[in-house]
């Protein structure tokens, strides 16, 4: 197996809704703010590459929204999912599974893509399946008002016409499920129903996708849980669990939406679980 991080492209969200009930004297010494009180936010991903399959972790928001659309989220720098893919000697068309750790739109957007004249849509990765879970596929698909804005029909409905979708299997325990794709998933029913967060075993290592139960390493602190949760009350047992797990075992949590910070480890301190050391991922791993 080798795991190569894959960026699809940075924006910036607000700091207050980021942060929740947080004072933003607290969050901006780790966020800081720019002058429309928006903070930096990457869309990382990861790569699998084990045997056959060569496995891709979220997708980013893609580029096929309306610039109105796009206008929200302030875009900055030149990452993208296609020369990310390249810098490690692969193409979007080589991927043959695609592992959505929940279908909100910075997290699925780049799965599909429009077709070649822009009269529909279709999967952005044509030789791979689509993986999400039945349970959270329906809640998506038949979305709260809350969230009703970050479920995109356009995103959702091409995978599944494409018969390219697939369900992961899962039991009544949300804590740990082997899945078909050769690692562990966490299912965490605070941020949205039945998020999966990948624990992947590599080079000796417990790499952790923390996707969003840990969106920064800001975010560390129990309490600190974005405004966008739709359960913030069990997003706190959940994180409260998983970090304590994570310190005990010297997790290595891979962040997807901390633009400046890639990989950390975590330790028990009086205070709770803080941050201990902060890593690339070419610190920790050799490919």
């Amino acid at each position: 197996m080798t795991i190569y991080p894959i960026e699809t492209g940075n924006f910036k969200l607000d700091g207050g809704a980021m942060f929740g009930v947080v004072p933003k004297s607290i969050w901006q010494k780790t966020n800081p703010a720019d002058s429309n009180n928006m903070i930096d936010i990457a869309a990382r991903s990861l790569l699998i590459e084990d045997g056959d399959r060569l496995i891709l972790i979220d997708t980013g928001m893609g580029d096929k929204q309306s610039d109105k659309f796009f206008n929200y989220y302030y875009r900055w720098g030149d990452f993208t999912t296609d020369s990310s893919l390249a810098k490690h000697g692969f193409h979007r068309d080589d991927i043959t599974d695609v592992f959505m750790t929940h279908l909100h739109f910075d997290h699925c957007g780049g799965s599909i893509r429009w077709n070649s004249d822009r009269t529909g849509y279709e999967p952005a990765f044509k030789n791979a399946h689509y993986w999400t879970n039945k349970a959270h596929w329906d809640w998506a698909t038949n979305p709260n008002n809350r969230e009703k804005a970050s479920f995109l029909k356009e995103n959702l409905i091409p995978m599944q016409e494409s018969g390219q979708l697939k369900f992961i299997a899962r039991d009544n325990q949300n804590y740990l499920k082997e899945s078909e794709l050769g690692f562990g998933i966490l299912f965490a029913d605070g941020h949205t129903e039945k998020q999966m967060l990948p624990h992947i075993n590599y080079q000796g290592k417990v790499l952790v996708f923390v996707a969003d139960l840990v969106p920064t390493a800001g975010h560390i602190p129990v309490p600190y849980i974005m405004g966008y949760d739709t359960r913030p009350l069990i997003t706190l047992a959940e994180k409260d669990k998983f970090l304590k797990q994570a310190a005990k075992n010297d997790y290595l949590l891979f962040f997807e939406h901390d633009a400046h910070n890639e990989i950390c480890t975590l330790q028990q301190t009086e205070k709770g679980v803080r941050l201990n050391e902060i890593f690339t991922f070419k610190d920790v791993f050799a490919n």
